[in-house]
Formats: C-alpha cells, structure tokens, sequence
C-alpha cells in the first residue's frame, strides 16, 4: 500500500513538473497558451501539498495560481487582440514598495500558520515563498519585466524548501525555473528595448 502511496505522488510530481516547465516557457515567449498549462499543474501541485507534504501555504499559493492562471488568461488574450500592450518597468522605489508590503504580509501568514497550524512545516519560509510569489504573479499578468527578477529569487528559495520536504522533483523544477526567469528577464528585455527602438 505504501508503494502505491508513494508511487502515486510520484506521478503526480512528474505532471506537475511537466506542465510548469511548459508554462514558464510559453510565459517567457510571452505566449497567452501558459496560462492552460500554469492551471493544470497548479491543481495538480494543490493535491501532492496538502495529501503528501502538508505545506499548507504552499497548497494556499497554488490555489492562487489556479484563480491568477484564469486572470492571466483572460487579461493577455485580450491584449493579443489589441497588438499587445507594452511590457513595463518600474522604478526602483516602487519595487521597495513592493517588497515592504509582501514582508508586511508574509509575517502574517507566519503567525497564522504558528498559530494555528502547529503541523506545518517551515512556516516562516513557506510565508515568505508564497507570499512574494502572489506578488510575482501578479507583476507577470501586469507584464512587468521585473516580474523575472522576482521569480529567480522566489525559485531559489523554493529549491530549498521543498528539498527540505523531500519534495525532489519539484526542487529540480524550482532550479530550471530559475534559469528559464533568466531566460525570460533577457527574453522581454530585449522585447521592450526593440519596442523602444520602433517608436
């Protein structure tokens, strides 16, 4: 029965892996068909936190995605349909803003989850991950170009956290992640400046 178990999570892990590569890919092509494959793996990814690891923040986060996935869909097929609005870059002050608020925030999932979550683990560290990554969502549908710059950082950390769980697919998935943000801070860089360059 244990074979099974883990068998099955196994599995699972591998799916989500699969669809997640396929969507930070699509994302970094800036292709509107990563939101599908962003909201598949999420919901697998909800299942494997809360049934295998009790990450519980992490399952919480991932809901996040699901819903942020039918966002990001609607909001960047519109904007196919209209040439595409520019990709963004904000200044320096306002990402201090930004960071402030989600430190602000993840505090307060921490306490939530000591509170009253005593079983969950890496409480501060799950709070500070999903918390950053609520906001590195958003910045991607609202194509700021520093949306990357978050994610390698986010990426990172996570490969940390879920090695800590066990979780060894998914830390191999947080580390191409975090190439492929690379991949695509360079990516929708380069789109900007040629935006830039045709005005």
């Amino acid at each position: 029965m244990s074979w099974i178990y883990n068998h099955t999570a196994l599995v699972l892990e591998i799916l989500a892996v699969a669809f997640g590569v396929g969507y930070i890919l699509l994302a970094a092509r800036k292709n509107s068909w990563c939101w599908p494959l962003g909201i598949i793996g999420s919901a697998i990814s909800i299942y494997i936190f809360i049934v295998y690891s009790k990450l519980y923040a992490e399952a919480v986060l991932y809901f996040y995605y699901v819903i942020a996935g039918f966002l990001g869909w609607f909001y960047w097929k519109k904007d196919d349909k209209i040439s595409s609005p520019d990709i963004i870059s904000k200044p320096l002050l306002t990402h201090g803003y930004v960071i402030a608020v989600g430190t602000a925030l993840s505090l307060a999932l921490y306490y939530v989850l000591h509170r009253f979550f005593p079983e969950a683990q890496r409480p501060m560290f799950d709070s500070f991950t999903t918390m950053f990554s609520f906001i590195a969502t958003w910045l991607t549908i609202k194509k700021w170009v520093e949306n990357w710059l978050y994610w390698i950082v986010i990426n990172c950390a996570s490969m940390a956290l879920y090695y800590s769980r066990g979780l060894e697919i998914y830390t191999y998935l947080m580390l191409m992640n975090a190439i492929m943000a690379i991949y695509g801070y360079i990516r929708w860089q380069k789109i900007r400046t040629k935006k830039c360059e045709n005005l």
